[in-house]
């Protein structure tokens, strides 16, 4: 159960960053106000050895959250307050076709791991009708 846990905890975090990333798909500016587009932020994982199973089988935890390292997607409005000096305005190099695919692949992790945690939980009730 650790083991899935694990899971839910790194699939939740990442689903955060993907949830972050689509929301300031338009923004361009910073905390401090200031004309710098948003970076989209990426998680990575690792393997949790503290977590092990006997089989070999091991936990996962979050091994960073990345700022991507992407150029920002310049577009020509000159009007925007937010224009250089040639009229263009950085916008966040977010894909949404990569996030949503990104996503349901997070989704679907997340519902494994729930799924592993049910058939665990029910296998401990099964032995304990046996037992009893």
């Amino acid at each position: 159960m650790d083991i899935s846990t694990s899971g839910l905890v790194a699939q939740r975090m990442r689903l955060n960053a993907i949830s972050s990333n689509i929301a300031n798909m338009s923004t361009t500016r910073n905390e401090l106000g200031e004309a710098e587009a948003y970076r989209p932020r990426y998680v990575t994982f690792q393997t949790d050895s503290d977590l092990s199973t006997p089989g070999g089988g091991a936990g996962v935890r979050v091994g960073s959250v990345e700022p991507s390292a992407e150029a920002p997607l310049m577009k020509y409005q000159p009007g925007h307050p937010d224009a250089n000096d040639e009229g263009y305005v950085a916008y966040p190099n977010v894909n949404m076709t990569t996030e949503m695919v990104d996503a349901m692949q997070a989704t679907r992790a997340y519902e494994a791991n729930i799924g592993v945690i049910e058939i665990t939980k029910d296998l401990g009730r099964q032995s304990l009708r046996i037992i009893a």
